[in-house]
C-alpha cells in the first residue's frame, strides 16, 4: 500500500548567474475553483482512532478543544509541509488561550519514534500522531500535506484548506503572505461567527491513499525501475542530500510512485529546460522508453520483482571526488539558515593567498549541509568590491532575532555589484571572472583537456550560495577545492558574452510579449563547449544560435518555457566549431503583464536593465577555447561592415 506520495525539490541546477526570489501569484481560491474540495464541510467528523502508543489507543476527540479543534495533516518528507512549522506554532500559541486545541496527523509509514523526533526537531508544541492506516485521511477526505481542518465544539467541520497563501503552487512562493485563511477561520469560530471562506485550495504534497494490487509483472522495481532511479534521481534523493525524501529502496519508491509518474510524464522532473540544441552531455531528460517503464510499473500495481535482478547499489564517495585539491577555500564559520521565509542567497568572500597567477583546470564544491544548499555560483574578484560589501555587512547592527546570520553578505541577483573592467588592477585580466558552479549530483567539474581558467594572483573567490529552507534552523559551511595546471595551458578558457539589453532598455508595464535581441561576432576560430542563457523573472523564452560566415544558422539552445530557478550551463556532448566571424545571436521574450505569475511587481511596473530583483537582464554565456593559434574574442559590431 502506498501510504503517501509527495513531490519535492529534485534534480540538479547549475547556473553562472541567477537567483530564486518570491513572486506574485493568483488571487484567493474559492469553492468555485475545481481544485477546492468542499467534502465533509458542515458535517460531524467521526471519532477516529489512531495507532496505539504506550498501550493506549487515542481517538480524535481526546484532543478536542473547548471552542474547537485544528487538525492539520503533515508529512516530514514534504518541504511545503515542513515550511509551516513556525506558522503553526505561532497559531497554536495565539489560539490555545482561546479554547482551541491543535492536532497534527502524519499519514505516512513513519514510525512513532521518527514522528516524535521530527516533531521535536521542528519544535511543534502540540500532539503529533501517526495516521499510518489512513483512517483520518478517509474521515476528513484529506488530499495533501499540509491541509488544515477546523472543527467546532460539536466536532462539525467548519473550514478546510490551506493555512495561508504563502504558496501559489508547489514550492512556488508568493512575494508575501496576504491571506491568512486558517487564522481568519479561527477568528470567526472563536467569535461565534460563520467562516467567510470555508474552503480553499490546499497546496502541498499529495496523499496517495489507494491500495495497490499487482496486475502484471511485465515491469518490476528491481529489474526495470531501480536503474532509472539510480541514473536520474538518487544523486539528490538520498539521506543527507537536497532531496526531501529518499528513493533508495523499493518501499520508498512505492510510497512515491504516483508522483514519480505524474512529474516525470509532465517533464517537471528531472528538471531539464532545453527544447532544442545539439546533444548535451549533462542532459537529465528521460527517454521515451524510461517514461513508459515508470508509467507501466505504477499502472500494474508497482510489482517488486526479484531482488536478484537489481543492479549493484550506486556508491556516493564521501571525500574529494577528483582527488586531493591543490587549494581548498572554505567559508570561515557556520552560516545559520533560518527556518522559514523566502530562499536566501549569500556571498562568501574567500581569500586564495595566491602569490602568482594560476590556471584552474578543475574544481569541486563540497556543501557542509547538502540538505539546504540548492546550488552555488563560483566567481573570482580582483577589485575588492565583494570584500567591502562583506565588511559593511559585518559592521551592520543586526537585530537580535535575525534568522540568517554568519559570515558573508546577502544578495538578490549576482554579486551585489556590476563588474567594471576599469576597476581591475591589471587591464589584461578580468575584473571579475567565473569559475562555474555546483548543483546537487555534480561530481566535480573538469575543463577540457589542455584548457583552464586563469585565476589571478591575490584574487578572492566569491562563492554565491543559494539556500532553501527546511522548516527548521540549519547550519552550513561550504568549501571549494581548486585544481591547478601542472603543465602549460595551451587552450585558455574564455567566456564569450552576447548581450541583448542596453542600460537604456525599458520593458513597458503591462506588455505581455516584449522582445529583445543582441548579436556578437567571433574574432578567431573557436570550439564552443557550453552555453548558458540568463534572464530574471519576466523572461518567458530565450534562444541562442550561431551563424557561420556564409553558412546555415545552428541553434545552440532554445528554452521555450523559461524558469529562472532552473538556469544552468548546458555542456555540448561534442565541441561545436565556430569559424572566425561567426555571428552569435540571442533573442528572448519578456512578459511584464499581470498574467505572469513570476512578475515581482503587482501591479506591473516599468522595468529597466539592472541587477536587482525588479530589474531585468539578457545575456548568453558561451564557454570557448581557441581552435587555432589566436585567442578567441567577440566583437559587438559586424566585422563585415565597414
Amino acid at each position: 500500500m502506498s501510504r503517501a506520495a509527495h513531490i519535492g525539490l529534485a534534480g540538479a541546477v547549475l547556473a553562472l548567474v541567477g537567483v530564486l526570489v518570491g513572486f506574485s501569484g493568483p488571487a484567493r481560491t474559492s469553492a468555485a475553483d475545481p481544485d477546492v474540495s468542499t467534502d465533509r464541510l458542515n458535517k460531524e467528523i467521526e471519532n477516529v482512532k489512531f495507532a496505539a502508543v504506550d498501550g493506549k489507543t487515542p481517538a480524535l476527540r481526546d484532543f478536542a478543544g473547548e471552542k474547537g479543534t485544528v487538525v492539520v495533516f503533515l508529512s516530514f518528507d514534504c518541504p511545503v509541509s515542513n515550511s509551516y512549522a513556525g506558522t503553526l506554532a505561532e497559531l497554536h500559541k495565539t489560539y490555545s488561550a482561546k479554547g482551541i486545541k491543535f492536532l497534527a496527523l502524519v499519514p505516512t509509514d513513519d514510525s512513532a519514534e521518527r514522528i516524535a523526533k521530527k516533531a521535536a526537531d521542528f519544535k511543534l508544541p502540540f500532539p503529533v500522531v501517526s495516521d499510518s492506516k489512513l483512517d483520518a485521511v478517509e474521515a476528513f477526505k484529506a488530499i495533501v500535506t499540509p491541509e488544515a481542518f477546523v472543527l467546532d465544539h460539536n466536532h462539525v467541520l467548519r473550514y478546510r484548506g490551506r493555512i495561508d497563501n504563502q504558496y501559489y503552487g508547489r514550492l512556488k512562493k508568493n512575494p508575501q503572505v496576504t491571506e491568512r485563511d486558517l487564522r481568519d477561520a479561527l477568528e470567526a469560530l472563536t467569535a461565534g461567527k460563520n467562516v467567510s471562506a470555508p474552503a480553499t485550495r490546499a497546496i502541498g504534497c499529495h496523499i496517495d491513499a489507494k491500495e495497490r494490487k499487482v496486475t502484471a509483472d511485465t515491469v518490476t522495481y528491481h529489474r526495470d525501475v531501480l536503474p532509472i532511479l539510480q541514473k536520474h534521481c538518487q544523486s539528490c534523493h538520498r539521506p543527507g542530500d537536497v532531496g526531501p525524501f529518499a528513493l533508495m529502496t523499493y518501499k520508498q519508491a512505492l510510497n512515491w510512485a504516483s508522483d514519480i509518474v505524474h512529474y516525470t510524464q509532465s517533464k517537471e522532473m528531472p528538471p531539464w529546460k532545453p527544447s532544442a540544441g545539439p546533444e548535451f552531455k549533462n542532459s537529465r531528460s528521460l527517454t521515451a522508453r524510461e517514461l513508459d517503464t515508470l508509467a507501466l510499473w505504477e499502472k500494474t500495481g508497482c510489482p517488486e520483482g526479484d531482488p536478484k535482478d537489481a543492479p549493484a547499489p550506486v556508491k556516493f564517495p564521501d571525500g574529494w571526488r577528483l582527488g586531493e585539491p591543490d587549494l581548498v577555500v572554505e567559508v570561515p564559520d557556520d552560516f545559520h539558515v533560518g527556518a522559514a521565509g523566502k530562499d536566501t542567497f549569500r556571498c562568501f568572500v574567500l581569500p586564495t593567498g595566491l602569490k602568482e597567477d594560476k590556471y584552474v583546470v578543475a574544481y569541486e564544491v563540497r556543501p557542509g549541509n547538502a540538505t539546504v544548499v540548492h546550488h552555488t555560483l563560483n566567481y573570482f574578484d580582483t577589485t575588492g568590491k565583494a570584500r567591502k560589501l562583506e565588511t559593511a555587512e559585518r559592521e551592520r547592527k543586526k537585530p537580535a532575532d535575525e534568522l540568517d546570520r554568519g559570515p558573508g553578505y546577502p544578495v538578490a541577483m549576482g554579486l551585489g555589484f556590476i563588474p567594471n573592467q576599469a576597476d581591475a588592477p591589471r587591464p589584461e585580466i578580468p575584473a571579475v571572472g567565473s569559475l562555474g558552479g555546483w548543483a546537487p549530483g555534480q561530481l566535480g567539474t573538469k575543463f577540457p583537456e589542455g584548457s583552464g581558467v586563469l585565476l589571478p594572483k591575490e584574487a578572492e573567490i566569491v562563492l554565491q550560495v543559494h539556500y532553501h529552507r527546511t522548516g527548521k534552523p540549519e547550519k552550513d559551511r561550504t568549501k571549494v577545492g581548486l585544481y591547478f595546471a601542472n603543465k602549460p595551458v595551451e587552450k585558455p578558457w574564455t567566456t564569450l558574452v552576447v548581450g541583448g539589453m542596453s542600460p537604456l532598455t525599458l520593458i513597458p508595464a503591462g506588455k505581455a510579449k516584449h522582445i529583445e535581441k543582441g548579436s556578437v561576432w567571433t574574432t578567431a576560430d573557436a570550439n564552443l563547449h557550453s552555453v548558458m542563457p540568463h534572464m530574471h523573472l519576466l523572461g518567458r523564452s530565450v534562444k541562442v544560435s550561431m551563424t557561420p560566415p556564409g553558412g546555415e544558422t545552428v541553434v545552440l539552445v532554445d528554452i521555450k518555457d523559461w524558469d529562472y530557478n532552473w538556469q544552468e550551463s548546458y555542456w555540448f556532448a561534442k565541441p561545436v566549431f565556430a569559424k572566425a566571424g561567426t555571428k552569435i545571436d540571442i533573442e528572448a521574450v519578456f512578459d511584464n503583464s499581470d498574467k505572469n505569475p513570476h512578475n515581482p511587481s503587482n501591479p506591473p511596473k516599468l522595468v529597466r536593465f539592472g541587477e536587482e530583483t525588479t530589474n531585468e537582464m539578457l545575456f548568453g554565456f558561451l564557454g570557448a577555447t581557441p581552435a587555432g593559434k589566436d585567442l578567441v574574442r567577440t566583437l559587438r559590431s559586424d566585422p563585415n561592415k565597414k
